[in-house]
């Protein structure tokens, strides 16, 4: 992985300031992000839109694919088992296929495919079956299974059900292009390799790089024009034979994923309860996140989150800091690493970009133009430490993070200025409902991490976001027969964009300040009850989530990824958002929504989904160039879950207050193996909405 480029010495600010939109909105910077990336910079002006070699305005499809994850290596696969080398097909390492083909052929024949399932985050198991003996009637007798790992491991096995011996020919062709990610994405990964007979199996080089397949045992012939690997066995009745292969690039060893090893940031949290769907949504949460973990190089005890496979396996400033911050009931080690990344990457003065951190342009939607991640993410870094601070993040890491934090919020009040709103992206950008939430929230919480540690600064924070509170509910409640609704943003002339989209969720996301209390939001009582109806109402709630812009808004998409698409982030911020307000029937309604949701996607999320109307007999659409797993999708159903509990912590007080949902909208729900104050800490919701804690640090007490 490359370390971030810092920014033209030329002009230190053109890079976020000018850059262009990137081709593929939901990518944002797809080309740097697929060949592994630890920056989420924009991409050059010169790249290359990705193109799929079916569509000229696309990319290939994915939502029918079986991707494991171990980043930084994936597996992609189709239904039917065989790797052909067509579209995605193969084994990634560090965005590079290393293989391409593995077509498996059995007395000459192939398998007929009769299952294909993912067994977990970072494997998939294949099934076929022939009839390999000259017995009468179409029963098959050989069952071929099919182990792929995401780490470069695959596992034949034959299994015979003959009632005699059967001499069987195990052939194995592979191929490879060695081609990056982005390069299989565009439809031109480049010609197939010859291969070379090496050690036990095959190997391909190229000037970019070279890979090999050992086989074990080894093969019987070897024959290198064809890529062709060839076994003769001998099966009794009943009897089991295998072969396995490892795929690897040259002078490496085995894959060690971050999220496997013994000493991954995340507690490997589980629920219980009267909804199944609870437990199956969060184990595939927490395994999905482990595969997506990734280790800083130059820091190997620094591990973040990988936007998302298999469009985005680097960095993406805004989205793991978001993530993070949605998984500290998970413990604090993942958002301490995600902070220490990101604050190596922040700009140094001086400037008037001094102390943000860099992020690429995202597209958001028909009636604004492209926004800027790094705002969002030098916004979310004070909220993040502050947050991981009161969930049990250690003193001393708190105290080496907070010169980072204050560059943040530093840059925020000089980029404000003597104006009420930041806008976005600098300068000259509309002033955006969500980013003045981002900014409110980072003010308050920023205010408080500075006061706690004696810090100047945290008076006059709170005083600009007291002025931006009052401003902001006179200029951007606009009022209509239907109650009014919060404007999505101000032109620079003063203009609201009324449409009604997912951003809106994000002033009801008000952080947590002492005492385990909201803090004060943008939106007054009377203002947030509204909100509340309209986000549950049926334009925003399309039945199995939250839409990015309302069903009856001009530009409505039902697959628009900021147009109308199901947005899981949002999703489960709206739910944590209304449940802490009080508005539960709204919560519910959303929570139930997305859950019926994961069930038709194997309880893997995908980072957002088509939003059509739900209806009898409906299903969920996929959408064909989400992310699927993606860090914040994954994220979400720990935040859904633990929502439910209202878990509140103020490690440094030594107290722990629950807030749970009254309504019990999934019946009885136990949570263990979660993390406050540094110990393990678990908690059981009843029917009747009351919080009991099972487990939790020695000292810990229970707040008001």
């Amino acid at each position: 992985m490359h370390q971030p480029t810092p920014p033209s010495t030329a002009d230190p600010d053109r890079r976020l300031r000018d850059g262009p939109p990137p081709r593929l909105p939901w990518a944002e910077g797809l080309p740097g992000q697929l060949r592994g990336r630890t920056t989420g910079a924009v991409p050059p002006r010169s790249a290359p839109g990705v193109r799929s070699p079916g569509s000229p305005d696309g990319l290939p499809p994915a939502h029918t694919a079986l991707i494991c994850v171990a980043l930084p290596a994936l597996a992609i696969s189709t239904e039917r088992g065989q790797l052909t080398g067509q579209g995605l097909e193969g084994f990634y390492r560090a965005g590079r296929r290393l293989l391409a083909r593995c077509h498996v052929r059995v007395a000459g024949r192939e398998p007929l495919p009769v299952q294909a399932r993912m067994s977990g985050a970072d494997r998939a198991r294949f099934v076929g079956t022939l009839r390999a003996s000259r017995a009468p009637g179409p029963d098959p007798d050989v069952v071929v299974e099919r182990d792929r790992h995401a780490d470069g491991t695959e596992r034949i096995t034959l299994h015979s059900s003959a009632p005699h011996p059967l001499s069987l020919a195990l052939e194995v062709a592979l191929g490879t292009d060695l081609a990056e990610l982005s390069a299989v994405a565009s439809g031109s990964p480049g010609p197939e390799l010859p291969a070379s007979v090496h050690d036990s199996g095959l190997r391909w080089t190229s000037p970019t790089g070279s890979s090999s397949v050992t086989a074990h045992p080894p093969p019987t012939d070897a024959l290198a024009s064809a890529g062709l690997l060839r076994w003769e066995f001998e099966l009794s009745p009943g009897g089991t034979v295998s072969v396995e292969l490892r795929v690897r690039p040259d002078s490496t060893g085995p894959l060690r994923a971050v999220g496997r090893a013994a000493t991954s940031p995340l507690a490997p949290a589980r629920a219980a309860g009267d909804d199944p769907r609870a437990a199956a949504l969060l184990r595939t949460s927490v395994e999905d996140l482990q595969a997506l973990l990734l280790r800083d190089p130059a820091h190997p005890s620094d591990t973040y989150l990988g936007a998302g496979a298999p469009w985005r396996c680097g960095l993406a400033p805004a989205e793991a800091l978001a993530a993070a911050r949605m998984t500290l009931p998970l413990g604090t080690r993942l958002a301490a690493g995600t902070l220490r990344t990101l604050a190596r990457t922040q700009l140094r003065g001086p400037g008037p970009q001094a102390g943000m951190i860099p992020g690429p342009r995202r597209d958001a939607g028909p009636h604004l133009p492209p926004g800027c991640t790094g705002t969002e993410a030098t916004l979310l870094f004070p909220v993040l430490l502050a947050e991981a601070r009161r969930w049990g993040l250690p003193d001393q890491e708190s105290r080496e993070l907070l010169p980072a934090a204050e560059r943040c919020l530093n840059w925020l009040r000089a980029t404000v200025g003597d104006r009420t709103y930041l806008r976005d992206p600098q300068p000259g950008g509309p002033a955006r409902g969500e980013t003045q939430a981002h900014a409110h929230r980072a003010a308050l919480l920023g205010a408080d991490l500075l006061d706690a540690y004696g810090r100047p600064g945290g008076d006059g924070l709170r005083q600009w976001a007291a002025g931006l509170r009052s401003a902001f509910q006179a200029d951007f409640w606009t009022q209509d027969r239907a109650g009014g609704r919060p404007a999505a943003a101000l032109t620079e002339d003063g203009r609201p964009l009324t449409h009604l989209g997912c951003g809106a969720v994000h002033l009801l996301d008000t952080g947590l300040l002492g005492g385990g209390s909201p803090a004060v939001g943008l939106l007054d009582k009377v203002q947030t009850e509204q909100l509340a109806r309209l986000l549950g109402g049926p334009d925003m709630d399309s039945g199995w989530g939250l839409r990015g812009l309302g069903a009856k808004e001009a530009g409505h998409n039902p697959f628009g990824h900021r147009a109308g698409a199901v947005r899981v982030q949002e999703t489960a911020l709206a739910v944590a958002g209304l449940a802490a307000a009080g508005y539960e029937k709204e919560a519910g309604g959303l929570l139930r929504g997305l859950l019926a949701a994961a069930e038709h996607f194997g309880h893997r999320l995908p980072e957002m989904f088509g939003g059509g109307r739900r209806t009898d007999g409906s299903v969920p659409l996929p959408h064909p160039a989400a992310c699927r797993p993606a860090a914040t999708a994954a994220a979400s159903g720990v935040l859904l879950l633990t929502a439910l509990a209202g878990i509140r912590p103020d490690a440094p007080a030594g107290t722990v207050t629950l807030r749970p949902v009254h309504s019990a909208p999934l019946g009885e729900l136990g949570l263990t193996g979660l993390r406050v104050a540094g110990a393990p800490f678990s908690i059981r919701v009843t029917r009747l909405g009351l919080a009991m804690v099972e487990e939790a640090a020695n000292g810990l007490q229970l707040g008001a």
